[in-house]
């Protein structure tokens, strides 16, 4: 398994009645609740606890994009992977992702991953991403537009890192007479790689797992029944192409806290976990998927998979249970996740060691327990099952 470390960098001050008096906690939360002296602290704390994972040997740092929220400060996510970029040294730096439907020019993405890329010597991961529905509020975007543009914006970034500049392109959203893209990106076999972050469209599994793309599929921050779903979902959809896909093309996005017992990490997670999800991700339903967003078939998939996500309050009994949320000492974290990877077969963990209210001191202490007892004896197991030395 690889191992990644992703940082939501949340407004852990919120005023908690805020979330309930609104509805939401997207959106329609007013910017008067944000404090920029608090979040001027929060953010250089929140960098440095991503800067962590690199001498701790992390494989990668992610880093994502949403807009309007007291869940996640990163707007622009570039932003803050061109920070780390020069701060780290050797983690790869996966931006999850850059939401193209939402763009009017996809080349800023092109230039702005190519450059990143440059700058880290070939650690960028390039991110692709939809968008969840309430970005669509936010930027006042049509969310029935957003599968053809998404894909039209991805050929477009792709022949801009791949064809010989000046080349043309004519599509129905976006048109260039000269794709002569300066720098071009580091890495060329053909390009960086890319993936897919997803709640479980249908359309986006089937488009990823295409032969001509192959992209790794991540399920984000879902119940271990939707995992195991979307997951098999890939592999038979790559099958019925004529190609096997294997655990480098699969990934799971999930909060993880590990403390010295299971006692303890279940007491000192417990506020933080039910603030993530009973305040910092609630929103109404419509505004998660708004019409249009997905087709029916996808709809009613992912509005099933997601009822527990959705639906009342959640409590830390409830997403553990769900397999939401992984809680405990090394040992069982460890197990935890060996159990899940020998049944649904993922081989990328996005390890969400941030949440909600977390604060720094257990923060810190979850990021470093979780490098030293569970990633290290898991890769000395991986080495040993196949003959060589652990570094």
């Amino acid at each position: 398994m690889k191992f990644f470390f992703i940082h939501l960098m949340p407004y852990a001050d919120l005023d908690l009645d805020a979330p309930d008096k609104y509805n939401s906690s997207w959106v329609t939360l007013p910017n008067t609740y944000y404090d920029p002296k608090k979040g001027h602290a929060l953010y250089n704390r929140y960098l440095d606890e991503l800067e962590m994972a690199d001498p701790l040997g992390f494989d990668g740092i992610c880093v994502n994009e949403h807009h309007s929220n007291a869940y996640g400060l990163m707007p622009q996510p570039g932003v803050f992977a061109g920070m780390l970029a020069r701060r780290t040294k050797n983690v790869k730096i996966a931006v999850l992702g850059r939401a193209l439907p939402l763009l009017n020019n996809p080349i800023t993405v092109a230039e702005e991953y190519a450059i990143l890329d440059n700058v880290t010597g070939g650690r960028l991961i390039a991110g692709f991403v939809r968008g969840i529905g309430a970005e669509y509020y936010s930027w006042n975007s049509n969310p029935a537009l957003s599968h053809d543009k998404f894909h039209e914006a991805h050929d477009l970034i792709v022949q801009a890192w791949t064809q010989p500049g000046p080349s043309t392109f004519e599509g129905k959203y976006y048109n260039f007479d000269y794709v002569n893209l300066w720098p071009r990106p580091y890495q060329d076999n053909p390009h960086p790689p890319i993936w897919i972050p997803s709640q479980g469209s249908t359309e986006t599994i089937e488009w990823a797992s295409h032969p001509s793309r192959r992209y790794t599929y991540l399920q984000t921050f879902s119940p271990l029944a939707a995992l195991k779903k979307y997951m098999k979902q890939y592999k038979d959809t790559a099958a019925d192409y004529g190609w096997e896909a294997g655990p480098e093309n699969l990934g799971w996005a999930t909060p993880i806290y590990v403390a010295e017992t299971d006692e303890i990490a279940y007491r000192e997670a417990k506020p933080h976990i039910e603030n993530f999800y009973q305040k910092f991700l609630r929103m109404p339903l419509e505004m998660l998927l708004p019409p249009g967003y997905l087709s029916l078939k996808s709809m009613q998939g992912v509005m099933a998979a997601k009822a527990q996500m959705t639906g009342g309050a959640k409590d830390i009994d409830a997403v553990m249970e769900a397999g939401m949320f992984l809680c405990g000492s090394p040992k069982t974290v460890r197990d935890k996740l060996k159990h899940f990877q020998k049944e649904i077969g993922f081989g990328t963990v996005i390890s969400m060691l941030q949440f909600a209210t977390l604060p720094a001191d257990l923060t810190k202490k979850n990021i470093e327990l979780y490098a030293r007892e569970v990633i290290a004896p898991l890769r000395a197991e991986e080495a040993a099952t196949l003959g060589v030395a652990a570094e």
